[in-house]
């Protein structure tokens, strides 16, 4: 005869096993209420390993892939994302092993390892994926436009150095912050198609309200999709606001390519000549412009967090449900 107290055992041992759970026959599991296939309660710590494990994982290899770590120690960062791929892999074995022992046994049970597996793979790519997307669409432009200098007063029409043209002096420049009489030339500007308009306006300087024309082109305000090609209709940033002094440089070398061509068709245009020219989104606070790539960046990643979070709970619950509906804790 089986006492209260194995009955209550075999109960609280039993895992949704047909035929007898936990080493207990089916007449003792019978006999305190139990019958295979009735919903069971789901393991509360394997729910939570599953939900916060796979979305740490991604928090952790999103930030990797996104921030400042990556640009400053590239090989830090690669080996540290190595590291945690190879966490998943490790979490894989297990997960085949159990896989086995599961096609071993009498009946084919989900497991919550196997669920973990496949859940913190897909939160390690997704990680990586969108760190490297926020990563070059944001990030590394601000960091690499921090390690440039930022100058202050530079007149368009003067080079501080009578031995290399404008271009070249501030060749370094990152932020660049123009004389009070700097303006743009609009008559002078132009457009380069090529899929997108890539499009120039030449930065010179006026005197009693009328643009002077100057030896040398080489700093440059530019836009994408903001004129017409080959049409003198630039309109791109704060164009006509006169209170504009400054210019964030441009640091996509994908981009730079197809201006220059357009500033080599605004030199055969308009009889002008431009050596080395830079390249600026002309606005009026070119710190907060650089810093709202760094927002973006930090709001992207907010976001992903969030939103994998979410996605993350709702496998959980589905897959606890599942596996409730079948037995199994």
């Amino acid at each position: 005869m089986y006492s209260q107290a194995d009955e209550e055992e075999a109960l609280l041992a039993g895992r949704g096993l047909c035929g007898g759970v936990g080493g207990y026959s089916q007449d003792v599991l019978g006999k305190v209420g139990y019958r295979s296939g009735q919903r069971r309660r789901v393991s509360v710590h394997s729910a939570g390993q599953c939900l916060f494990g796979p979305w740490l994982l991604f928090c952790l290899v999103y930030a990797l892939r996104s921030f400042r770590l990556r640009f400053d120690q590239p090989l830090l960062c690669n080996a540290l994302t190595v590291a945690c791929g190879l966490v998943v892999l490790a979490l894989g074995y297990v997960a085949a092993v159990a896989a086995v022992q599961n096609l071993r046994g009498s009946r084919r049970e989900p497991s919550w390892v196997i669920f973990a597996f496949l859940t913190t793979l897909t939160a390690y790519v997704l990680g990586a994926i969108l760190g490297g997307l926020n990563y070059s669409t944001n990030l590394h432009w601000y960091y690499s436009s921090t390690t440039l200098n930022e100058y202050w007063g530079v007149d368009p029409s003067r080079s501080p150095s009578q031995q290399l043209s404008p271009g070249q002096q501030f060749m370094d420049a990152g932020l660049v912050h123009f004389s009070e009489n700097a303006t743009l030339d609009l008559g002078r500007s132009m457009g380069f198609r090529d899929e997108d308009t890539y499009c120039v306006a030449p930065i010179t300087v006026k005197d009693a309200g009328a643009v002077l024309p100057l030896e040398v082109y080489d700093f440059w305000a530019v836009g994408l999709d903001c004129c017409s090609p080959n049409v003198a209709d630039f309109h791109c940033g704060e164009h006509l606001s006169p209170q504009v002094h400054s210019g964030l440089r441009v640091l996509d070398d994908s981009r730079r390519d197809f201006f220059r061509l357009a500033v080599q068709q605004a030199q055969a245009a308009h009889s002008i000549k431009a050596r080395h020219p830079l390249f600026f989104y002309w606005t009026s606070d070119a710190r907060a412009e650089r810093n709202s790539f760094l927002e973006e960046g930090y709001k992207y990643y907010l976001v992903g967090m969030l939103v994998h979070f979410g996605w993350q709970s709702l496998a959980v619950v589905l897959a606890a449900s599942s596996f409730a509906s079948q037995g199994c804790d």
